[in-house]
Parts: structure tokens; sequence; C-alpha cells
């Protein structure tokens, strides 16, 4: 972007109407490339106007990787993929230092030379293929916005974005992920096979001619508006309430909590959990262009935000009951 377009969008602030606006831009352009899926494009895009980061879970051969790499050609921003690998090393990600010769001033000095974590859109594909030393490289990144290299830090460029990939199937090979870096996405989406009329056009249309192009429709600066935006949205008190009653409940040594909690879940979700809750709801509200969040928008995010935030235990596990049975079960316990 240049100096004068970038003045521009400084000088004309995003308004709730633009914002909502701006969405239906880039959902329409990923809409030229994915096909269907219209749940899961707006979970991620919510996420992206919350500001928070991403893990996408589904079998092979759902358009995981399609559907992020589209999203970044429809954004004037840096997009980097990192193929997750047994053998990648932090290095491979924050990037190393090396040791050069100045041929004029007759020394050697050191030059960092940054790894693709410098981008602003991240596609952390197979995240779960890598050891935890390597997946932890990513932690730094996405809380701070900035990597630790050789005891000298250096700042990423915002927005930063970092949406993972995961294969539920394959567990051979994998490592799970910490459920401290868990945590740090703000949303667990799953995408499912697509819906028969949906896989029947994707069967017709990726099979014949040229695929569609995607346009930039939407700036960095944008992004950031928007994102700022969504922390200016006012909530009601019976909305923080309402999220804050449903992260205590999910807790079983709350004497609150539904006595299935206390049956099924080992762990609960943290205050981190209820930021995540009101800050997707705001944002939600914002795709909608409207200027407050509703006690609705709290229940539309409730999945994507505590699914991978509680963990259930071995008496759940041989029932076959899931976190997103006990997220149902939940919503239907606590009631706003």
């Amino acid at each position: 972007m240049s100096i004068r377009d970038s003045a521009a969008s400084q000088a004309t602030p995003l308004t709730i109407e633009g914002a909502g606006a701006l969405a239906r831009r880039l959902d329409d352009e990923i809409g030229k490339v994915v096909i269907g899926q219209a749940q899961i494009r707006r979970e991620i895009m919510t996420c992206l106007f919350a500001g928070g980061h991403c893990l996408l879970r589904g079998v092979p051969g759902l358009a995981k990787t399609l559907l992020i790499k589209t999203l970044a050609d429809a954004v004037h921003l840096k997009f980097s993929r990192i193929q997750f690998t047994p053998d990648l090393m932090p290095s491979d990600i924050l990037g190393t230092e090396v040791i050069e010769d100045d041929a004029v001033a007759g020394k050697r000095h050191v030059r960092f030379i940054p790894g693709p974590v410098f981008a602003n859109i991240i596609l952390a594909d197979e995240i779960n293929r890598t050891p935890p030393r390597t997946q932890a490289a990513l932690l730094e990144a996405m809380q701070e916005f900035q990597v630790t290299v050789g005891g000298v830090r250096h700042a990423l460029d915002r927005p930063l974005f970092v949406l993972a990939t995961e294969n539920p199937i394959e567990q051979e090979g994998t490592y799970p992920l910490p459920e401290a870096q868990l945590d740090r996405f703000m949303f667990n989406v799953v995408m499912d096979y697509p819906a028969v009329d949906d896989e029947r056009r994707i069967l017709a249309e990726t099979t014949r001619g040229p695929g569609a192009v995607v346009q930039p429709v939407a700036t960095g600066e944008e992004l950031e508006q928007a994102q700022a935006l969504v922390r200016s949205l006012p909530a009601a008190e019976n909305v923080v309430d309402y999220a804050l009653r449903l992260i205590r409940a999910t807790r079983p040594a709350e004497t609150s909590a539904p006595s299935f909690i206390r049956d099924w879940i080992r762990w609960g979700a943290g205050p981190r959990a209820g930021q995540a809750l009101l800050l997707g709801a705001k944002a939600a509200a914002l795709l909608d262009g409207r200027p407050v969040p509703s006690l609705d928008d709290v229940t539309r995010v409730a999945h994507p935000v505590l699914r991978h935030r509680i963990l259930v235990n071995f008496r759940a596990e041989a029932d076959g009951i899931s976190s997103d049975d006990v997220i149902d079960k939940l919503l239907g316990a606590v009631r706003p």
C-alpha cells in the first residue's frame, strides 16, 4: 500500500456499518473459491475480527489449507505457510542468526535472518506433527507479538493472525498440543464434510477450467481498525454476567457447577475463555453491523471458545461424551 493510501485509510475511521461491509466483502471473495462451509467461514472471520488466533480441525481433503490461503489472498497482507514436520526446529520458524565477514571493516558481525513467523497471516499446517519444543516457538509470537532469538527481542508486524490446522484422525507420529498452547487459540473450529448440494458444486466446478481469481478487498489498517472497534463495543451487564456464569459452570470444583460437569470434566475453562467469549460475541455483532453484542452472540461462539478449554475425564470418554456434548448440555443448564 502507498503512503497516500495508508494516510487515507487512517483519515477515514472504520464505522460499525463499514466493518460489516468489510466482512461481507471478505466472505464473498472467499466464497468464490471455498464452496459452502458458511458457518466455518463465519467463525474464522469472527476470530479474525476479534484479534485472536484460530485452530482449524478436520479430516484431510476438506479445503482447510485452501480456505486459509484464500483468506490471505483477499487481504493486502504478507502471508506465510509453515509446514510442520517432526524434524522442524524452532529456528525454522523464528529465524536464525548468522555470522558475516565485513571485508571493508575487517570485522565480523551477527545478522538476524527472519523466519516465516514474520508475516501477518500465518498458516501453521498440521501443527500437531512437530514436537512440543517447536510448537512452543509460536507461543511468544501469538501472545506478545514478538520473538526472542539469541536474547534479542524482535517485534512482529500487526495485525498477526495465526491459523493452525490439525488432522484429528491420524494419531501415529503426532504430538498433541499442550493445554497451555491450546489456550492461546481463541477459537477451535471443527470443519466437517460439506452438505450434499455443496459437494455436488465442488465436484462440478473444481474439475473444469481455471479456478476463480480472488481479489484483495481489505487492508491491514482496516483489519486493525475492525479489531479496535470490536474492543470498543460496550457489553451490557447481563451479557458479561452470562459469559461469567458459563465459564464458572465448567469448573468441577465450583458449587454452582451442574452435576454432569462434576461427573465428566477434569478441568474447566479459565478467565482467558471468558475474555474470548466476550470478544467473540462483540465480533459476531460487528459482523452483522450491530453496535452491541447480545446473549445469543455469546451462545453462538460458545462451542469454538470452549471445546478445547474443557478437559473431559475418563468416565466421559468411556461414555462416549465429547467436549461438544458437554457444551450442548451446559448451554441448556445455564440459561441467559
